[in-house]
């Protein structure tokens, strides 16, 4: 059965997912907004991994087994992340970037 969708639209999903959150980590300031950039990362390389698997290989699911590895990866990412977010803040009262040279002191 073929996809009614084609492949070149998910792929143009994935790719403005992918530098909006490369945009996103290299233009904020915000820890929370860079976190969620490097999230918009990760899920376009699930798409991905999903899509390929989908259109090269249909029968298999290598490709859906790599994105929830991935998915799972990027939730103790996230965890981690957020608990350091959390401590800076408890210290410096503010999650900024230009802050975190204070926390040397």
């Amino acid at each position: 059965m073929e996809p009614i969708i084609p492949m070149e639209y998910y792929l143009v999903v994935s790719s403005i997912m992918f530098f909006a959150g490369i945009y996103g980590f290299i233009t904020r300031k915000n820890l929370i907004a860079i976190l969620i950039s490097v999230e918009l990362v990760l899920t376009s390389t699930d798409i991905n991994f999903v899509v390929f698997n989908r259109f090269l290989f249909p029968g298999e699911l290598e490709g859906m087994f790599f994105t929830l590895f991935s998915i799972g990866i990027s939730a103790a990412e996230t965890a981690v992340a957020i608990a350091i977010i959390i401590n800076i803040y408890r210290n410096l009262k503010n999650v900024e970037t230009r802050n975190l040279k204070n926390l040397k002191d």
